[in-house]
């Protein structure tokens, strides 16, 4: 009975240790979910609080939306302050610039017995893509067809990318194409299925046709084979496929350029949101931002020979790009060109280091807001140490967003297969040596040393092949990936650039008919808002005053401060000129005036530039678009342009103090701001 009673006792202490057990995990586990709760509450409210304003930067926690932290060493400037308008816009002279892309005169809807299907695939990047889809548009007007909607080569190539989007639909928003142009060209989503039929037997006929094909190639080659087959299908990859300049008679044409690539191209809702938050983020702490494209793509300087402007390994790749653009005969020329004669010529990129040195010539202080956009930048994050050396806040769009953001962008992708893994270097070792012992008695010579082995992490990247073999690879599953990945990349750089208060590019002429990003985007800005500062320099002249200060071997002074300011504040009306004689006979859309602009008011008396008479704009602008021209005549009259005291300038190269050798309290002396004043006054320079 005793022994009952203590097995009895026993079970009921075991019962009670399990249930102690249980309550302290459930215990442990409600701590858990409450202290998860908290911290999600918290992160919330630290996102509101973000996303709507009034925000306390320096109070941000491990819990923010992004790591940016800006750095505001001083006041802003009040809006009203001439320092403010001469640094910020806008441009006064190009201030009665509008956009009107609107058809004048009789205009018909399009014919809906087409005279057939005409079917574009295009090769390119983003550029190359969003211009040949509006001249692709403009020629389906021509020819009366149904354009089917353009297949993107950059996305159907790509392997394992969403599938959720597919072709145009992963960088465009088909239905807004679609309903924009609706009385321009009759457009549809497929071929018929008798058609892709054909086309799968190779019974279309098919054209690669050239950036600069006339109106006369469509009209009396292709035209006739549309009627015969209803269908012709295009291949577009030099950025476009129709010329820039169209004869007088085909000004309708131009303006339909227009309306295709600055209206019916609207980026899907995803790319819109992104660009959309990133832009909120720029402006919440109230203060204007400069969006800067270095331009430094690998083709482009391979194009222009610009190697030696880098070292190592890149200087390795930008070569062999270069060889194999004159095997493919898309360049003429050596392969070994002198980079820094091409420099001089104005024919390599601006370098980081030389933006950042203008603009803090100009006056922006180092506090600055700087976008760096660009889907890569060839030579990585480096090169841009010396520009943030010169400015504090220097942000690209990795900075501004979310991993979140960015895959619910992306959407969902496929999981790329895993590479062949290589043999383990022992095993070949060991292989080589048996083989030695097994070749039977000397004389009999024995197997060559192993190479030294290359381990994963010495190829690992895009770069890995050169040591290896002179011809490049094939891409890999990631990086065609990522070459899709980029277009969304360029496509909210595109958004944000044009959006930006100031645009400066590092290379904005290629000069041989294809533009680039940076082109692209001055021309929309051009069209949207004519006003906004978007500097043009000259690469040439910049070079020279670079070269001049480096080879000085001393502080530079103000004559040399008042030729960079004098040279970037021409750029912004002479640039444009420039622009209007030499870059819009190679890409329209880089420069959609006069055909896409009117103009209203008069000029102001108080300069001697007149932009209907340079731009040779003759469409005044519609009543219903205008301000009164007194109004505006009276708010010039009382904006008069008056020199600032700016010595914060002078102190960044006279005085190198504080933490980056910058001084930007603006404490200047007084005189030396006077004889500044003086001097630009003398110049003209206002």
């Amino acid at each position: 009975m005793k022994v009952r009673w203590v097995a009895i006792k026993s079970e009921g202490k075991k019962g009670k240790m399990k249930w102690g057990g249980f309550l302290m995990i459930l215990s442990l586990t409600i701590f858990s979910l409450f202290t998860l709760l908290l911290l999600a509450r918290y992160t919330l409210k630290q996102t509101n609080a973000f996303d709507n304003g009034g925000y306390d930067f320096q109070s941000l926690s491990s819990f923010t939306i992004f790591a940016w932290k800006p750095i505001f060493r001083s006041s802003d400037l009040p809006r009203n302050s001439p320092l403010h308008k001469r640094l910020w816009g806008p441009v006064r002279e190009l201030g009665s610039l509008h956009p009107h892309a609107n058809p004048q005169g009789p205009y018909s809807a399009p014919n809906l017995q087409s005279t057939g299907f005409l079917f574009v695939r295009i090769r390119g990047g983003f550029h190359e893509i969003r211009n040949a889809i509006s001249d692709v548009v403009a020629v389906a007007r021509l020819l009366n067809a149904t354009l089917v909607i353009p297949e993107i080569l950059s996305t159907t190539s790509s392997k394992g990318i969403s599938s959720e989007f597919k072709s145009f639909a992963y960088l465009y928003n088909e239905d807004q194409f679609i309903a924009a142009l609706a009385k321009d060209v009759n457009i549809t989503r497929t071929l018929p299925k008798n058609i892709k039929e054909a086309r799968k037997k190779k019974a279309v006929p098919l054209y690669s046709v050239p950036s600069s094909a006339s109106p006369y190639f469509y009209l009396h080659q292709v035209l006739p084979m549309l009627r015969k087959h209803s269908v012709v299908e295009l291949v577009v990859s030099d950025g476009g496929c129709l010329q820039s300049n169209l004869p007088p008679d085909l000004k309708e044409y131009q303006r339909l350029r227009c309306r295709v690539s600055f209206h019916a191209l609207q980026f899907r809702q995803e790319v819109q949101e992104l660009a959309t938050n990133i832009l909120r983020r720029l402006r919440l702490p109230g203060r204007p931002f400069i969006a800067y494209e270095p331009g430094m793509t690998r083709e482009a300087l391979a194009y222009y020979g610009c190697a030696e402007l880098f070292q190592d390994v890149h200087m390795e790749l930008i070569q062999h790009k270069r060889s194999w653009m004159i095997k493919r005969g898309i360049i003429k020329g050596k392969l070994l060109v002198d980079s820094a004669e091409q420099r001089l010529n104005g024919s390599c990129p601006l370098m980081p280091e030389e933006v950042g040195l203008i603009l803090r010539a100009y006056g922006y202080r180092a506090d600055t807001l700087i976008y760096v956009s660009g889907g890569e930048i060839f030579g990585g994050q480096r090169i841009l140490i010396p520009m943030h050396a010169m400015f504090d806040n220097i942000v690209d769009r990795t900075s501004l967003s979310t991993n979140y953001e960015l895959t619910r962008l992306y959407g969902r992708e496929v999981n790329p297969v895993n590479p062949p893994s290589r043999v383990p270097f022992a095993i070949v070792k060991e292989s080589k040596l048996e083989a030695g012992q097994k070749a039977g008695p000397r004389p009999h010579p024995l197997p060559p040393p192993p190479a030294r082995p290359k381990y994963p992490h010495n190829i690992e990247g895009w770069w890995g092949w050169v040591a290896e073999s002179d011809n490049e690879p094939d891409s890999t599953v990631m990086e065609l990936r990522t070459n899709a990945h980029k277009l969304l990349w360029e496509a909210i750089d595109y958004i944000v650039c044009v959006e930006a208060d100031v645009f400066i590019p590092g290379f904005d002429r290629d000069g041989k008919g294809r533009p680039n990003f940076a082109s692209l985007v001055m021309g929309h800005r051009l069209y949207q808002s004519a006003a906004a500062i978007t500097f043009r320099p000259n690469r040439k002249e910049v070079a020279k005053l670079i070269d001049d200060l480096r080879e000085s071997m001393h502080p530079t002074n103000r004559t040399w401060l008042s030729s960079i300011r004098k040279h970037l504040k021409q750029t912004l009306l002479d640039g444009l000129v420039e622009a209007f004689n030499l870059s819009k006979p190679l890409s329209f859309l880089s420069h959609p005036i006069p055909e896409c602009s009117c103009s209203r008011g008069e000029n102001s008396p108080s300069t001697d530039f007149n932009p209907r008479a340079a731009l040779k704009i003759r469409r005044i602008c519609p009543a219903w678009m205008g301000v009164s021209t007194n109004l505006r005549r009276k708010e010039k009259e009382t904006d008069d342009e008056v020199y600032v005291d700016d010595g914060f300038i002078s102190s960044f190269f006279v005085r190198a103090t504080g933490k980056l050798g910058v001084d930007i309290g603006g404490n200047g002396s007084q005189e030396e701001t006077r004889l500044e004043d003086q001097d630009e006054l003398e110049n003209g320079d206002r």
